[in-house]
């Protein structure tokens, strides 16, 4: 039993680099969530089998396939990755392992049929999300950032000061990389403002992002370049009564909810595209034109949503009770229900 606690840290500590589970407390709370909150009928789990589940759950490895029952496992899976606008290849590959016999277009769109015949439908969930590319690479090893996606729209001021201070991770060429955003130094920033005037806002061009490099050269040593993708480091949170808080809640999880509905194996009536796309961030929806272009026309089209509290907040959060609902309205809706 010992050696195989030691054997799950260790592999906690490799896989995730992002560290939302690399202490044994947080292991713990996190088990009991999970077991307290899944929905999952059959025999009571050992000691050794529980320790495995959690090991495959938490795993960057190939992903395990997983009960259709609950979507709580799938909605914690996803909360935990990112694919930022038009980068979205990491949990594209994630998704085609999960669901053998789905394709990539040449978009970057994974698609999977279920049934023939007539109608022709499809169900669709976007995967990416607003975030930010590496810009630049400066001499002492600090990197400036660029924000990416948002569709046209103005991100609210709000949306890059969470970055102020916070844990982020740097997806390189040899994995992701934890950072850190810098903040300024209250004692030598005292004073630089005209008494009673408010300080300067934070914005991403305010945003140094130490990697633990002290040079360009350490920088690129790790596998990070210009246009490396980076976010807020994911650390979902359960909490209340099936409340699951994470960046960009809303939509992960409404992307799970449809994953669970094509493991729950409905028979579908007709023919329906199941689709998650990409680059939806884009103003042109880049990522859904080009599945109508190549696989449409189609009859209906659905696309999978969830409410969210504190949206585009580091602490959005959905009820998991409404991605349950979400789940058996795309299963009849799949069913011709």
């Amino acid at each position: 039993m010992i050696r195989r606690k030691r054997v799950l840290r260790s592999r906690l500590s490799s896989s995730h680099p992002e560290g939302w589970a690399r202490r044994c407390t947080t292991l713990k709370r996190l088990l009991a969530r999970v077991l307290l909150h899944s929905a999952v009928s059959g025999p009571r789990f050992s000691v050794g089998t529980t320790t495995g589940v959690v090991t495959l759950l938490l795993s960057a490895l190939p992903p395990v396939r997983l009960s259709a029952q609950s979507v709580d496992p799938l909605a914690l899976r996803f909360t935990s990755m990112t694919a930022v606008t038009g980068l979205e290849q990491s949990m594209a590959d994630s998704l085609r392992a999960l669901f053998p016999g789905s394709t990539r277009d040449r978009v970057g769109n994974v698609t999977l049929t279920l049934g023939q015949g007539s109608p022709k439908r499809l169900c669709t969930c976007p995967l990416d999300e607003v975030g930010y590319v590496v810009g630049n690479i400066l001499p002492d090893g600090f990197l400036l950032l660029r924000r990416v996606g948002g569709g046209g729209r103005t991100a609210s001021p709000l949306f890059d000061q969470q970055l102020e201070g916070h844990r982020v991770s740097v997806f390189g060429t040899k994995g992701a990389v934890p950072g850190v955003v810098a903040v300024k130094s209250v004692h030598l920033t005292r004073g630089r403002v005209a008494t009673g005037a408010p300080d300067p806002v934070f914005t991403v061009d305010n945003a140094y992002v130490d990697v633990g490099a002290g040079s360009a050269a350490e920088v690129q040593g790790l596998g990070i370049t210009a246009l490396a993708p980076v976010s807020l480091a994911k650390r979902p949170q359960l909490y209340g009564e099936r409340l699951l808080a994470a960046p960009n809640a809303a939509r992960r999880i409404a992307c799970a909810a449809l994953a669970a509905a094509v493991q729950a194996k409905p028979k579908v009536r007709g023919t329906v595209v199941v689709a998650f796309t990409v680059q939806s961030l884009y103003a042109s929806n880049a990522g859904l034109a080009s599945l109508k272009a190549l696989l449409g026309p189609f009859d209906d089209i659905k696309t999978a949503t969830l409410p969210g509290r504190y949206p585009d907040t580091a602490v959005e959060t959905v009820a998991l009770a409404d991605a349950d609902r979400l789940v058996r309205e795309i299963t009849q809706w799949m069913e011709g229900r």
